[in-house]
């Protein structure tokens, strides 16, 4: 772990769980270290915690099932929390949800800290709720989230099919935030994930700062939505964090 005036650089184990503030205009880098890696996240508003991340929405108003470069990541209030600046992996899961408990102990066994202390077998789902807690959310929070480095396709027979060669060490993801965002993430299993033995795939994390957004950026104008999204971006930083501009008083 190393710390310097512009960045923030750390390792999160596999089978971890992590959460942190970002503010706008913030850079987050994620790297699977050796291949095979599962990073679950999801955003909230930390100003308003109802605001929180949207799968539907941003699959749905860019056209895709899969997320990768110029893609942005949409709040249920028609923001933008970030944008995929870079992406060398090229498909990222947020259909499939999470592992629990339930599934972890029927794959690969049930092993609590309490007997196996760090070398237990924690879930998605229970990692977001440890995580959600620090900032007051419960269960009810919960979304559907975005699977980092999972590929993720559908059959022919309508079936989803979990690639798990898809992820190669090294590959890596650039998120630039648009907005203040909570940021919880795991590094536990892909709930379609079959590894023979629970996979503990670490992470590298780096935090900077982030280009200022230019006129012709690349996520902005992949889409017509996208450039409406700024837009309720500005109109919101505009405002302050209450969302409704001053003089509306």
């Amino acid at each position: 772990m190393s710390t310097h005036t512009q960045s923030y650089e750390t390792t999160v184990a596999g089978g971890k769980h992590w959460s942190l503030t970002l503010s706008a205009g913030s850079l987050l880098r994620l790297v699977d270290l050796e291949g095979g890696a599962n990073v679950g996240m999801l955003f909230y508003n930390p100003g308003n915690t109802l605001e929180r991340y949207n799968a539907p929405d941003t699959l749905k108003c860019q056209h895709t099932f899969k997320l990768t470069a110029g893609h942005c990541l949409y709040s249920d209030m028609g923001r933008i929390f970030c944008s995929i600046v870079a992406d060398s992996g090229g498909w990222h899961d947020t259909v499939c949800g999470n592992s629990t408990k339930r599934l972890v102990a029927g794959r690969w066994g049930e092993k609590s800290y309490q007997q196996y202390r760090n070398d237990w077998t924690q879930n998605g789902h229970d990692a977001f709720i440890v995580e959600g807690g620090k900032y007051g959310l419960g269960r009810r929070d919960l979304v559907a989230n975005v699977n980092w480095f999972s590929k993720v396709a559908v059959a022919d027979d309508g079936s989803l099919v979990f690639d798990p060669k898809h992820a190669r060490s090294g590959a890596a993801v650039a998120l630039r935030f648009e907005m203040d965002t909570l940021v919880l993430l795991h590094t536990c299993p892909h709930p379609l994930d079959r590894s023979a033995q629970y996979p503990r795939k670490p992470v590298a994390i780096r935090i900077g700062r982030a280009q200022p957004l230019a006129a012709d950026d690349f996520c902005m104008n992949s889409r017509p939505e996208n450039v409406r999204g700024f837009a309720n971006n500005a109109l919101y930083h505009l405002c302050g964090p209450a969302g409704t501009p001053e003089s509306a008083s």
